[in-house]
């Protein structure tokens, strides 16, 4: 089947369902200077309905970036700040005890939101860190007895700073894998810097950005992400990348000794979902190859966990992930 024989019906209703894309970064680029990046990368976590992480040093807007997208889509959101003393009922919520009524009562945590911000997510332990597992997998939470639906949408949207600097625990690897993408946040250039100071320089910057677009709209273009063709062609090559990682002899890359995990299967579903959330973001109705090399690092960097011989040899799963994507044939 072509892929002309699977595209939406007209191009026009291509073109209404992602028009509030351009507004939304122009509004989010009133109060964020550059990082054209990040901003598209959130915006493919809200298409495919992926968590995100982000992580960079201190003071690159990874915060202000996500709480600028919760304003401009109207959505809930709720910030958890992370620190060593947080505990998991602290996120989910926990069970009141009422003396008057002998009974317990439910108050609900913040995870209760459209979009929750984790911010700093790598300064509390592995058990405050696991309370995320349940809602970013299931959309769900559990507490005592009960289990309750997390709103829909729902995203957890997580900065953290460099494993190596201090008071930092890493991630465990099952909650790692629940982030469809985990974005490297780097230093703005020049001409942005320079833009940032002249923007923000004040004790009081206009920092306002309103909605321009809601849930609902954004809904609707979720659904046509399930619509958008993916060659079965490309489908085998989405395959063939992710089998390298796991067996980089098959694909003749001698990194076997370097690659102490490969990625997962769910890394196989985020992978197609982002490239189909990023086509539809170039207004196209069907998946090409530049669109999986243009989104897969930001899926796979956090999935391929480098062992030790390649942390001796200073090799980063950047590298490993570069060099699988110039040995697997493109169709």
């Amino acid at each position: 089947m072509s892929q002309k024989s699977q595209t939406f019906d007209n191009r026009d209703k291509l073109e209404s369902a992602i028009q509030w894309i351009p507004v939304l970064r122009d509004e989010i680029g009133r109060v964020i200077v550059g990082q054209h990046y990040l901003v598209d990368r959130l915006l493919v976590g809200l298409l495919a309905n992926g968590h995100v992480l982000l992580e960079g040093v201190p003071g690159l807007a990874k915060t202000l970036s996500i709480r600028t997208l919760a304003t401009a889509t109207a959505a809930n959101f709720k910030r958890i700040q992370f620190t060593p003393d947080l505990l998991p009922a602290d996120i989910i919520g926990t069970l009141i005890y009422s003396p008057k009524e002998s009974t317990f009562h439910t108050r609900k945590g913040p995870i209760f939101a459209n979009l929750v911000l984790a911010d700093e997510i790598n300064r509390a332990p592995a058990k405050v860190q696991s309370a995320l597992l349940e809602a970013m997998q299931e959309h769900q939470v559990t507490i005592g007895e009960e289990t309750f639906p997390l709103p829909e949408p729902f995203l957890v949207l997580a900065t953290e700073n460099p494993i190596d600097q201090e008071g930092t625990y890493p991630l465990p690897e099952a909650q790692v894998d629940r982030f469809m993408l985990k974005l490297k946040v780097g230093y703005p250039s020049k001409a942005d810097e320079r833009l940032i100071l002249d923007r923000m320089s004040s004790t009081d910057p206009n920092l306002k950005v309103s909605a321009v677009t809601s849930l609902e709209t954004i809904s609707e273009a979720r659904k046509l992400v399930n619509d958008v063709y993916v060659d079965p062609k490309i489908r085998d090559y989405i395959v063939d990348l992710i089998l390298a990682t796991r067996d980089p002899a098959a694909y003749q890359l001698k990194l076997g000794q370097y690659i102490q995990f490969g990625a997962s299967p769910r890394a196989t579903i985020s992978l197609t979902l982002a490239a189909k959330a990023w086509a539809l973001m170039q207004g196209r109705s069907y998946v090409v190859p530049q669109d999986i090399k243009e989104i897969g690092m930001d899926v796979l960097r956090h999935r391929v966990i480098p062992s030790y011989e390649a942390e001796a040899e200073e090799i980063s799963s950047e590298t490993l992930v570069s060099s699988i994507f110039e040995a697997v044939p493109v169709p």
